[in-house]
């Protein structure tokens, strides 16, 4: 479970108020498995930057893993918006989700877990994806949903990060 690519939450030019040592930081989250990192850079980096973690040019070295509670305030607010553009990006697996989804017990199912999908949006789409969805936009026009999908998986992933979920759906369950 390695990511290969980041995009970068927030860059620090001078690390964090009272380190010893003054170097460049970064916070930033995983493409593919959403793993927030703390990378050490060299210069030239902005926030919303796409990063190969394998370019020695531009990440020196891995730091730490972090929790969503050990972001700064600027990279939590562009949080949900980073992970709407990977879930933008990664369109095809979460179609898959949607087409796939199960039942987690008797009286729960799998998309009842996304924000803003209840009991009457569950019937709707259960009964459309008889034939497979292709993407956000044939899931919306088929099922009358008002809302933008990835903003609702943006927002699962990102309780999910916060430790705030008892089931996790996208990213594996972290160990405190």
């Amino acid at each position: 479970m390695r990511e290969r690519k980041v995009i970068v939450l927030d860059y620090l030019p001078n690390g964090y108020p009272g380190m010893r040592k003054i170097e460049p930081i970064v916070q930033s989250i995983g493409f593919s498995h959403f793993t927030l990192l703390e990378l050490s850079t060299g210069n030239d980096i902005k926030p919303g930057d796409t990063l190969s973690l394998e370019d020695p040019e531009k990440v020196t070295g891995i730091r730490r893993k972090l929790t969503e509670k050990e972001l700064t305030n600027y990279a939590k607010g562009q949080l949900e918006k980073v992970i709407a553009g990977i879930v933008k990006e990664r369109e095809p697996e979460f179609v898959t989700f949607f087409n796939k989804a199960t039942r987690l017990s008797i009286r729960t199912h799998q998309l009842e877990l996304l924000p803003g999908i209840g009991k009457k949006h569950i019937q709707i789409i259960l009964r459309e994806r008889k034939t497979p969805f292709n993407s956000f936009e044939d899931i919306k026009k088929r099922t009358g949903m008002t809302v933008e999908i990835e903003k609702l998986i943006a927002k699962r992933i990102a309780d999910e990060l916060a430790g705030d979920e008892k089931t996790f759906l996208f990213i594996p369950k972290r160990m405190p």
